[in-house]
């Protein structure tokens, strides 16, 4: 029987489940250090990961490695060029989280332009003595510009939801999506500076890439209208978080809502220091129904991927289908 690392903690009927096909070795515990991560592959023929970083010296360190399966829509913790020269199968767990993160994007949003977490802070600290007009003015979401930056299936849930609160949306992406998709959402493209001025609530959907390394960064925020929102939900690292933590200091944007960080789980120390950002630790995707279909679909992508199971050969989201059928190199 084939053997197989499960890095991280899962639902335990998804192990029950890859059980059926494969003797696996689970680490329901801490996160692995890097060492310890090439010590468990050492022996395994597939892996299912989470955010693990996986290169050339994972499969120096693991010969018999044929599959990793990363429980993620995002995979820029595999080095797929390393994946491509040993002939490694790289998953990854797309559109089955597109609509939760849609959701959540669009309440942290929300909570940034309404200044939810600032209130709540300020009201639980007993602050809260009298009502007055002027307490925590906020921005309106109704009628007001939504600016995309990354028209994938995410961006374009964001922007279905733009239709029901009567907002114009403008977007950027590296290249224009079709004209059908355009007139579906009623979107507009703009070059990234015309979106960044334009808009008032900008939201990052855009997948982490080293070209996409601080897309928002001292010169974007400056564009930025003073009373605009910037939420980010794609990956850290697209935001220059220094650069962020001191505009929203200086209220040069009003405010921010953040749910990924440059070297998450650490967040930058300046960020917790301004009252003007709504921070969540990365659970866009994070409702229970989402979750268990992102880990059945590593789970199919992993069976699948080491030619098991009905879909034996085929699995649903092979990131580069092209070493299917390869022997490891």
């Amino acid at each position: 029987m084939q053997k197989i690392l499960v890095a991280r903690p899962i639902f335990p009927d998804v192990i029950d489940r890859l059980k059926q096909y494969v003797d696996v070795d689970w680490n329901n515990g801490e996160t692995l250090s890097a060492e310890a991560l090439k010590a468990r592959l050492a022996d395994k023929d597939g892996a299912i990961t989470m955010g693990d970083p996986i290169d050339a010296s994972t499969f120096a360190a693991a010969p018999r490695l044929r599959v990793v399966s990363n429980m993620a829509v995002g995979y820029n913790n595999f080095d797929m060029a390393a994946f491509d020269a040993a002939n490694v199968l790289g998953t990854n767990t797309p559109d089955v989280l597109n609509e939760t993160t849609a959701d959540f994007g669009w309440a942290l949003m929300m909570a940034a332009a309404r200044r939810v977490t600032e209130s709540e802070h300020y009201l639980r600290a007993g602050k809260w003595q009298k009502w007055s007009f002027d307490m925590f003015l906020g921005a309106d979401v109704h009628g007001a510009t939504l600016g995309v930056i990354g028209m994938g299936r995410i961006g374009q849930a964001l922007a279905r939801r733009a239709r029901g609160f009567n907002m114009r949306v403008i977007y950027h992406n590296r290249s224009r999506v079709a004209p059908e998709i355009e007139r579906e959402l009623n979107a507009e493209y703009r070059a990234k500076e015309d979106l960044l001025k334009q808009a008032d609530h900008v939201v990052l959907v855009l997948p982490y890439t080293p070209e996409n390394h601080h897309t928002i960064g001292a010169a974007e925020l400056a564009l930025m209208k003073p009373t605009a929102t910037l939420t980010n939900i794609a990956r850290g690292g697209i935001v220059d978080d220094a650069a962020l933590a001191q505009a929203l200091r200086e209220r040069r944007i009003a405010s921010a809502g953040l749910d990924v960080f440059e070297g998450e789980p650490s967040v930058h120390p300046a960020l917790l220091e301004v009252d003007n950002v709504v921070l969540t630790p990365h659970i866009a995707s994070a409702s229970d129904a989402t979750r268990r279909a992102m880990a059945n679909l590593a789970a199919d992508n992993l069976i699948a991927g080491l030619g098991l199971g009905p879909r034996a050969g085929q699995p649903p989201n092979a990131i580069n289908p092209g070493v299917i059928g390869k022997a490891r190199a």
